[in-house]
């Protein structure tokens, strides 16, 4: 396969943006980065896809989703964080059979797709909703996806010892066991597209014995934990309280520090905590979205940047977001930060977009493989078409893309190095019979709670 005449943003070392550019795609790997009539006169390929008026960028990579929100999506508006998920959130979910998970999965990931995702962390799975049956679906649909299953010997969260309802609440030694099966039945499955990590719940929800298992386990097995981290005040001032640490303080304590290790929101992350985040190469997601719509705060990102954190991007879930767009996110993250430190220089296009792709790359172990657009990686890339009313003229199309894009600019998406989406047709899953299903049974899931979900003001 070769994609022709585009504009390439290859995020390479020196952040080439090769104009009437080419990609020629061997099997699942990228063989040739170019101008056209080189990688044309140098490869010959079945398939050309011309991306004439076109931007041409890697995949971006959500590194904070809950798949099993998509289908709750609004049902939680207006709620700060710990009632959030006390009244709506967790009894919702706590509702669930395997249906609800795959469909949820199901609908989530064509979300992902349309918007230009190729690759994110499930930041942890209830065994109820059914984890064969959601790696199955991101098998079928063609994603590529690190899995986590939820971890937890506690029912708290923070202070509130009783915050995880009944329906939601798994015991330790359970869930290791069930982190492990999985582990060894899908990880590295889907011709290597699928990983299994491990989610360990947050302070409160786990003790710090049950923390340096998971910490062994993961080392063990050579794969990723993923843990909410710092998302509220509360969070902090627990951790102060209860262990007299910070954040990162207790998580090195725990053992639950390093290159494989993904702390989702760190809003409440002190400055003092950065040169370990630093020092153990460990990765803060940044969801501002989330954590704008829960009034969690800011996370100190800029800065964090500054002291050499690896920062990433996530979208969160569907009753706090609400949507899976990492290009809104990105635009988010760009602008929130500059109005917070009254600075309009701080976190500039590029910038964002790095922590789209290659810092994500880096976040899901995926550093070698993802992230740029170079020969010898993986092909996983999105084509965008700049010739629309709102992204035109185009002067500096990375400043376009995260300032004026949006998920429906998307055009063609390609995984592994198959078209995975070309014209917003996804090619490998029924899109309208998902979307349908969604609606049908995401009301039925209220129905059951008796909960009610609708609009505030009066229908007639």
């Amino acid at each position: 396969m070769v994609l022709t005449h585009g504009t390439v943003v290859t995020m390479n070392e020196r952040r080439e943006i090769v104009r009437d550019g080419a990609i020629a795609i061997d099997d699942n790997r990228i063989s040739a980065v170019g101008k056209t009539t080189d990688v044309k006169a140098s490869h010959r390929a079945d398939i050309e896809l011309d991306c004439r008026g076109k931007l041409v960028i890697p995949g971006l990579i959500d590194c904070h989703v809950h798949l099993a929100q998509a289908l709750i999506r609004g049902c939680a508006d207006d709620l700060s964080l710990v009632p959030w998920l006390r009244e709506r959130v967790h009894p919702m979910q706590g509702a669930y059979s395997p249906k609800e998970g795959e469909l949820s999965t199901k609908l989530c990931c064509l979300e992902m797709i349309k918007s230009g995702t190729t690759c994110f962390v499930e930041s942890g799975l209830h065994w109820r909703y059914g984890f064969n049956e959601i790696a199955h679906a991101v098998e079928e649909i063609g994603i590529r996806a690190a899995l986590s299953k939820k971890l937890m010997n506690l029912r708290g969260y923070a202070n509130v010892p009783d915050a995880i309802c009944e329906s939601m609440t798994e015991d330790g030694e359970t869930t290791m066991r069930q982190t492990l099966e999985m582990i060894k039945k899908w990880h590295g499955k889907a011709g290597n597209r699928i990983h299994v990590w491990f989610g360990a719940r947050t302070p409160g929800a786990c003790t710090v014995d049950f923390y340096r298992e998971i910490a062994e386990q993961a080392r063990k097995h050579r794969t990723g934990i993923t843990i909410h981290l710092g998302e509220v005040k509360v969070d902090i001032d627990y951790l102060r309280k209860e262990f007299k640490m910070t954040p990162m303080e207790f998580m090195r304590h725990c053992g639950v520090v390093g290159p494989h290790v993904i702390y989702a929101h760190g809003v409440w992350i002190p400055q003092k905590d950065f040169k370990i985040l630093s020092e153990t190469n460990s990765t803060v997601c940044h969801c501002p979205a989330s954590n704008l719509k829960l009034a969690s705060g800011f996370a100190p990102v800029p800065e964090m940047l500054h002291a050499r954190v690896n920062v990433a991007l996530g979208c969160d879930g569907g009753p706090s977001n609400n949507c899976y767009d990492m290009i809104r996110e990105m635009k988010l993250a760009a602008i929130v930060h500059k109005a917070r430190l009254l600075d309009p220089e701080v976190l500039p296009a590029e910038h964002v977009l790095e922590m789209a792709t290659l810092n994500g790359a880096r976040a899901t172990l995926w550093g070698k493989e993802l992230g740029s657009l170079e020969s010898g990686k993986l092909a996983d890339l999105i084509v965008v078409d700049q010739l629309n009313p709102h992204l035109v003229p185009v002067r500096n199309p990375v400043s376009n893309f995260v300032y004026a894009a949006n998920g429906s600019d998307v055009d063609t998406v390609i995984i592994d190095g198959k078209i995975v989406m070309q014209g917003r047709e996804v090619k490998t899953i029924d899109e309208t019979k998902i979307v349908e299903q969604a609606q049908e049974v995401g009301l039925e899931v209220d129905k059951r709670l008796g909960l009610e979900t609708g609009p505030s003001w009066p229908v007639k």
